[in-house]
């Protein structure tokens, strides 16, 4: 890279709180939003556990109300989080500073970049009554298809969330909307970590969102079997599946040399990121842990670091046995008998899907930042192959300032996050 890229603003948002130091201390405290689904009639849906925000007043999210009707619930989660990521960096502040013919390179030289899901049906659910209506009849369905809300196809678009963003503070840098399952959050952090370290901008809004907490989406990963009918215990000996939850997370990434030149705040520095897919299909995934080990092996190479050098993992850790086992032997294989401490939130706010990567790399800035690392509350024996790993319901010690973060996703890929962030008396 020809420049250091830096973290000058976060910002998350889920059922454990609206900011990442109350997300951070709710982990803490050992607090989980995972409940029983309510309001959802059948046997299978009341078995169910999850952490959803659809409680959440929009106008809190996003003051304009038209907006609400424009957008999905995911895309108001997305657009709070980064809103909050750029207060936090005053970037707006900075630029409304600036002599008048400095501002539009400014505009120029801000990139905006976000991860969004694809399992998000709500929407679709506005075709229910017409479908009812023409009992089957395709043609009565296309002829009476003017009873849907013509926003509809607006609402649907996965790239909401980097066009408001945009347009609402007229950003005209670089931008890309990328859908890549939960490893979206990795892929749209590289794009920004490329795009600053190119010289093609010199800040970047980075944005990972995603609301999975809805019927149709539960009852197709039930049926998958992966779901937990308790709770998630992520490398425990009793896991059984996973837990979904809504939200979002978002970063301001900077050159060093913008932030030091406007005077923010360097919360850390992103130092690199690895990629790797195992080819094994859609659901399926390597026993051995190949994909996320390539993919830590991939960030230590362009990090310029070793294993020695990570003093936490923050694990997908998502509580699916296939997925828990395969991450401890990837583990074991780049770090072998000298495993760093390793936690992982998705106990305690369930899975974000799309948001889960960018959330937890967020948390890691939040947890580095606070010499702080929430253990896992439903661990209590790890199962055979996590053995080795330096696993905790307690908090545990961090052994330096570098975090490694995993995220895996459908489609057997994994990213690989490697962040620094020193003590916050210290940066």
């Amino acid at each position: 890279m020809s420049e250091q890229v830096v973290i000058t603003g976060i910002g998350a948002i889920c059922a454990l709180g609206m900011s990442p130091a109350e997300i951070l201390s709710a982990i803490s405290a050992g607090h989980s939003a995972l409940a029983r689904v309510a309001g959802w009639s059948g046997a299978a849906a009341e078995a169910l556990r999850a952490a959803p925000l659809d409680q959440l007043d929009p106008r809190r999210l996003v003051e304009d109300r038209k907006l609400h009707k424009r957008v999905r619930r995911t895309d108001l989660l997305g657009l709070y989080a980064a809103e909050r990521a750029m207060a936090e960096a005053r970037i707006l502040e900075s630029r409304a500073a600036l002599d008048a013919r400095l501002v539009e390179d400014f505009n120029d030289r801000t990139a905006v970049y976000s991860a969004s899901g694809g399992s998000n049906y709500q929407t679709q659910y506005d075709f229910f009554s017409l479908m009812s209506e023409a009992r089957g009849e395709l043609k009565h369905f296309g002829q009476e298809l003017s009873q849907v809300d013509p926003i509809w196809l607006l609402r649907e678009l996965p790239n909401n969330v980097v066009c408001h963003v945009g347009i609402r503070h007229g950003f005209k840098g670089p931008n890309c909307c990328l859908v890549n399952h939960t490893s979206g959050g990795g892929c749209a952090i590289s794009q920004a970590l490329d795009a600053l370290s190119d010289g093609e901008a010199d800040r970047a809004v980075v944005v990972a969102h995603d609301t999975p907490v809805e019927p149709q989406t539960l009852l197709y990963f039930d049926a998958l079997g992966l779901l937990t009918k308790s709770q998630p215990r992520p490398f425990d000996s009793r896991h059984d599946g996973i837990a979904l939850g809504d939200g979002a997370a978002a970063m301001v990434l900077e050159t060093r040399s913008s932030a030091e030149r406007r005077g923010a705040q360097i919360l850390g520095t992103i130092l690199s990121v690895g990629f790797a897919s195992e080819a094994a299909g859609l659901l399926a995934i390597r026993a051995d842990g190949e994909g996320p080990a390539r993919a830590s092996e991939q960030a230590l190479a362009a990090a310029g670091l070793d294993a020695d050098d990570i003093g936490t993992v923050i694990a997908h850790g998502n509580g699916g046995p296939n997925s828990d086992d395969s991450e401890a032997a990837a583990l074991v294989r780049i770090f072998g008998s000298r495993q760093p401490p390793t936690t992982s939130f998705k106990w305690a706010c369930g899975h974000l899907l799309a948001a889960a990567g960018m959330i937890d790399t967020v948390l890691a800035v939040e947890c580095l930042r606070h010499s702080e690392l929430p253990g896992i509350a439903t661990f209590e024996k790890p199962s055979d192959a996590s053995a080795t790993l330096r696993l905790s319901p307690a908090a545990q010690s961090l052994g330096n300032s570098t975090a490694l973060i995993l995220s895996r996703g459908f489609g057997s890929f994994n990213a690989a996050v490697i962040v620094n962030a020193p003590h916050a008396r210290n940066c």
